[in-house]
């Protein structure tokens, strides 16, 4: 169910479980991508909720929740913060899609007593944005959402999730998805990610275009002891197209530590 916190007088939606939410031993908090919102993790928490306290957060300016979207990863992990403060929850690990692998590894990093284990799903030390997105979101939004759906989903998914993606993409607050995208464009979390001492789970779709796999590599290189996991069959949307996969390397992962 969607729920509505008061964060630093801001009202953000989360969607939690409908029943036993505080109940379960651990916690997982999943945070979106560029101009989504809570929805497109909904294959994980219907699967994880009768097992985990889940939090799918819609970050300022996005979903339902108040605020404007921001365009630098250090403010919005400074969100998550403050969320997490005001949810009290214990155990929790954290994954984030693509921006919102970034903002999760940055909180790993700077606030890590708060978090137990650290996903990053799509994610990349640098994301460059292609600077025909930014023209095209300004000019030919449509055209724009065609080329992002095309290079976020593996060519066998597209006939079944490119209509539902595009959708999501049209209904995004467009300036809040703009300074998403600079946000990625302009982040470097090469000395970042060098200081999260946390369990990490890096996953990437073998087929992802938008942050191909050695972008994830590239990442476990720089965190020690972190396990990889490439699924076959999946692009960037790896937790959408390969839903069951994904899971399934979710809670190993999430069981693996205390």
């Amino acid at each position: 169910m969607l729920k509505y916190f008061s964060v630093d007088s801001t009202k953000i939606t989360c969607w939690i479980n409908n029943r036993g939410f505080g109940d379960h031993e651990k916690s997982m908090l999943f945070i979106h991508g560029s101009g989504g919102e809570h929805s497109l993790w909904s294959f994980q928490y219907a699967r994880l909720n009768k097992n985990f306290n889940i939090i799918a957060v819609d970050l300022p300016g996005h979903g339902s929740s108040e605020g404007k979207g921001e365009n630098d990863i250090n403010v919005y992990s400074a969100w998550v913060k403050k969320l997490l403060d005001v949810l009290q929850l214990k155990n929790v690990t954290i994954a984030g899609h693509s921006l919102g692998a970034a903002i999760a590894l940055t909180s790993a990093a700077d606030f890590g007593s708060m978090i137990n284990g650290v996903v990053s799903v799509g994610g990349g030390l640098k994301m460059p944005v292609n600077p025909a997105i930014f023209e095209l979101l300004k000019k030919d939004r449509e055209t724009a959402f065609e080329l992002m759906c095309k290079f976020s989903l593996a060519k066998e998914n597209r006939i079944k999730l490119a209509e539902p993606l595009k959708k999501s993409m049209a209904a995004a607050n467009i300036e809040a998805l703009y300074n998403d995208l600079v946000a990625c464009d302009k982040m470097d979390l090469t000395d970042k990610v060098k200081k999260v001492n946390l369990p990490s789970l890096i996953m990437c779709g073998e087929e992802d275009k938008m942050t191909p796999p050695q972008l994830s590599q590239d990442i476990a290189a720089n965190i020690k002891g972190s396990k990889t996991c490439f699924i076959k069959g999946a692009g960037h949307m790896v937790m959408m197209e390969r839903p069951e996969e994904f899971n399934n390397a979710l809670i190993t992962f999430a069981q693996s530590f205390s």
